[in-house]
């Protein structure tokens, strides 16, 4: 894929992005804001990795790029299919930055939320590092690093605002649990 047109997707996709984002972009101080971010710098990765995408499928960068592509769904689907059933979102939740199943009322904390805060984050982190294995380079590695940064950022402050609505049940969890990655991060 050219440069030009490499621009022209970023454009488009930031647009887009922005667009989803808007309640959250309007609320600077929101996990959404971060978010956001986040998304920006996985879309650039994605761009600058796009051309390497299927170039030598079974070298080993590959086959890890992969794994983590593959752990990346898995955990984005599973995630926001328990928010979706279990956090019981309602539009009774006044925040205005939040969106869909981000309007919880009930906290989760089974399956994949029993090990980690945030699997959806995870799915993030997990894909930002899937592309960068696809090709990696110093540029790479310094985006998917600001990633996991602008990620760490979006957590902490998704973590405040959910102490503020859920209280001393969300500190408990915080406790026993990780922010990403089971018994490590």
């Amino acid at each position: 894929m050219s440069f030009t047109i490499k621009i022209v997707v970023f454009i488009v996709a930031t647009i887009g992005l922005a667009w989803v984002s808007w309640p959250s972009l309007r609320h600077i101080r929101s996990h959404g804001f971060y978010r956001f971010l986040t998304w920006e710098s996985i879309l650039v990765l994605f761009l600058l990795n796009l051309n390497q995408w299927f170039y030598n499928p079974f070298s080993p960068y590959q086959i890890i790029s992969w794994f983590l592509l593959l752990v990346s769904l898995f955990m984005v689907v599973y995630g926001a299919q328990a928010l979706r059933v279990l956090g019981k979102s309602t539009s009774d939740r006044k925040d205005p930055s939040l969106r869909g199943i981000e309007k919880t009322t009930e906290l989760v904390t089974v399956g994949a939320y029993r090990y980690v805060r945030h699997p959806i984050y995870s799915s993030l982190l997990s894909g930002a590092w899937g592309i960068f294995f696809k090709q990696p380079s110093i540029d790479c590695f310094c985006l998917a690093a600001i990633t996991t940064f602008l990620l760490t950022k979006t957590a902490k402050v998704e973590e405040a605002e959910n102490i503020r609505f859920f209280g001393e049940a969300y500190r408990n969890y915080m406790k026993r649990t990780r922010m990403f990655i089971p018994y490590i991060f």
